[in-house]
């Protein structure tokens, strides 16, 4: 009766997982998650908490993050405070955002050993320029 791919999954403000999460739909995480996430699509409300590596095929993350990222698709808003790596073929960052990690790109085969992937912070401090500013056309 119902079609998988047109559902979803809510984890709300009130719940702590502890374990790992596999979703074959899409997952809205309000929460806190501490273990490695893998679905579809993600979406991380600002007050949520994962600590744990997180695959996606998109991901648009708003809260704290300690752990690798790893999506397709991959917008971080201005709210987001994340340590760790981050993989992906596209990228968004809202000027603001908090990221501590190296970024890389996935098409270029996630193995590989090519050249070194950046190490980059992107923070807005009081008025002074952002130190990494993308935006997608």
């Amino acid at each position: 009766m119902a079609n998988n791919n047109a559902t979803f999954s809510v984890l709300g403000s009130d719940v702590t997982i502890r374990g790992d999460v596999e979703a074959s739909a899409d997952l809205h995480v309000d929460g806190t998650v501490i273990g490695d996430l893998s679905c579809t699509s993600l979406v991380q409300g600002e007050a949520s908490h994962i600590e744990g590596n997180i695959k996606a095929e998109s991901a648009r993350l708003s809260g704290k993050i300690k752990g690798t990222i790893a999506a397709r698709e991959l917008v971080i808003l201005k709210s987001a405070k994340i340590e760790g790596d981050v993989s992906y073929e596209t990228l968004t960052i809202e000027q603001g955002a908090a990221v501590d990690g190296r970024f890389s790109p996935n098409g270029l085969s996630g193995e590989s050993r090519g050249a070194p992937a950046a190490r980059v912070q992107a923070k807005e401090d009081d008025g002074s320029e952002p130190k990494l500013s993308l935006a997608s056309n």
